[in-house]
């Protein structure tokens, strides 16, 4: 009976949950809508509580929702938050975050001039956030903008999406992207995450150059051989 009414009022038992997505911004929707195309069972939390349940009932029925000072229920948890938000979130929530695979998507960008990272020489966002978590921290998506990520793969064109991290989670995350109709790229351990994030910051500074009128937040990536 309890099973039977979580089903009818879109509430999911904590156990079928497959993915948690923090936060409620263009990141968080796109890649929700990912997560739903892939057939997984979606939590969305975030400090604003009906942000979240109002993006989750735009989503559809059966997504649950709540405030991120809750334990994330979902395997893999998704930080869609930017930077120094997510080291604040993982610092929060502890060992909540124990056995998990959290993706970090963020980019450490110095969003004042497009010309450089925040982080240290020989480090990187998702190295940083690593260091405050017991959970397995995979970098992924932070080389797809939103639009794009939405749409899924516009024009036909399949996105890739890289993902650096260590075998196990890797593993897992490329699983859900291959399910959701894009191609993971594995780049090898979370140290990769250091060009992943000088990459974007190379593809970030295009879409704000106006000798690239054509770069509007709407790029999107796939190697061809």
């Amino acid at each position: 009976m309890k099973n039977f009414f979580a089903r009818l009022f879109g509430k999911k038992d904590a156990m079928s949950i497959d993915i948690t997505i923090i936060g409620t911004g263009n990141m968080a929707r796109a890649l929700s809508t990912q997560a739903l195309a892939a057939g997984k069972n979606l939590q969305i939390l975030a400090r604003n509580t009906e942000a979240a349940t109002s993006l989750a009932a735009e989503l559809g029925q059966g997504i649950a929702s709540g405030n991120s000072t809750e334990a994330p229920a979902g395997a893999i948890v998704i930080l869609a938050l930017p930077f120094d938000a997510s080291k604040e979130y993982v610092t929060t929530q502890g060992a909540a975050l124990d056995a998990k695979i959290l993706i970090d998507i963020s980019n450490p960008v110095n969003f004042e001039t497009f010309d450089s990272l925040t982080t240290a020489a020989g480090s990187s966002a998702a190295e940083e956030i690593a260091s405050l978590t017991s959970a397995s921290v995979v970098k992924a998506f932070n080389t797809n903008f939103a639009g794009p990520l939405t749409a899924g793969n516009p024009n036909g064109v399949t996105q890739d999406v890289f993902i650096a991290g260590d075998q196990a989670a890797r593993t897992a995350v490329a699983e859900f992207v291959s399910a959701a109709g894009m191609r993971p790229l594995e780049v090898g351990g979370i140290h990769h995450a250091r060009e992943l994030e000088g990459f974007q910051l190379l593809m970030m500074a295009a879409q704000v150059n106006p000798a690239l009128a054509d770069f509007n937040w709407n790029t999107s990536l796939r190697v061809t051989a």
